[in-house]
């Protein structure tokens, strides 16, 4: 489930840890969510654990989630990168093991795209969120991302290459959280240019990288082709209900 950051990386690597531009991004993401005033956030499908410590350090309460495959241990383990934190090893690609109305804010980074029934999913989301709880969901790939077709080019890790993999416009994200009845009240591209390298250069240019990525994927036109897609949405208010992906089928 962590996609851009542990297990479902098939380079099996720990890049987006090491890039400093990306673990700016992360820093960014972890700031915003502190900012808006959450109290109880989980971190869903949290890998190597990088965003749950940042957001732990802002002084927030953090739940760690990761889906283990089927044969994990459904337990708190320690992270071997951040031992004073725990995650949650699941065995269920869909279930959490959260009360209803357990989290003032859901974090979705770089994992939606990866999950084997987005529907179903979300739908366990909003289960966990409080009602008009916020939703936030990061790195969700762009489908006309210039950067994804210059890795195909290349041989390199793109997104797509996974079974479950999918692809979003900002039209189909926006579609997908709203029949489960959130309101998306931010939507928008987001990083122009790749985060993830590493090496002393990289290190040194990424504050400059990080900052001219997102002012890029403001550009008109030219965003279309970014990274990635960005959405904030609302869980629907205590009493409405919605009606689940397989009542409409």
């Amino acid at each position: 489930m962590p996609g851009q950051r542990r297990c479902h990386n098939p380079r099996g690597d720990d890049i987006h840890v090491k890039a400093r531009a990306q673990m700016l991004e992360y820093e960014a993401i972890a700031l915003r969510i502190a900012g808006d005033g959450a109290a109880t956030v989980l971190d869903w499908g949290s890998g190597w654990g990088q965003v749950s410590d940042l957001l732990v350090r802002t002084g927030l309460e953090v739940e760690s989630f990761d889906y283990g495959g089927p044969d994990a241990p459904d337990e708190l383990t320690a992270m071997p990168r951040y031992p004073d934190l725990s995650v949650y090893l699941g065995s269920d690609p869909v279930r959490l093991p959260y009360a209803d109305a357990s989290f003032d804010a859901v974090l979705s980074c770089g994992v939606l795209e990866h999950v084997q029934d987005p529907d179903a999913s979300l739908e366990e989301l909003k289960r966990v969120l409080h009602p008009r709880g916020t939703l936030y969901i990061y790195k969700l790939p762009n489908r006309w991302s210039y950067l994804e077709r210059v890795a195909r080019r290349l041989g390199l890790y793109y997104h797509g290459q996974d079974r479950f993999d999918r692809l979003y416009t900002l039209d189909s994200a926006e579609s997908l959280l709203a029949r489960h009845g959130y309101e998306v009240v931010e939507l928008r591209h987001a990083n122009m240019l790749p985060l993830s390298l590493t090496g002393r250069a990289a290190d040194l240019a990424a504050p400059a990288v990080f900052t001219t990525s997102r002012l890029l994927a403001h550009v008109p036109v030219a965003r279309r082709v970014a990274t990635n897609i960005e959405l904030v949405a609302l869980a629907p208010p205590a009493g409405k209900e919605t009606r689940s992906h397989l009542e409409a089928a």
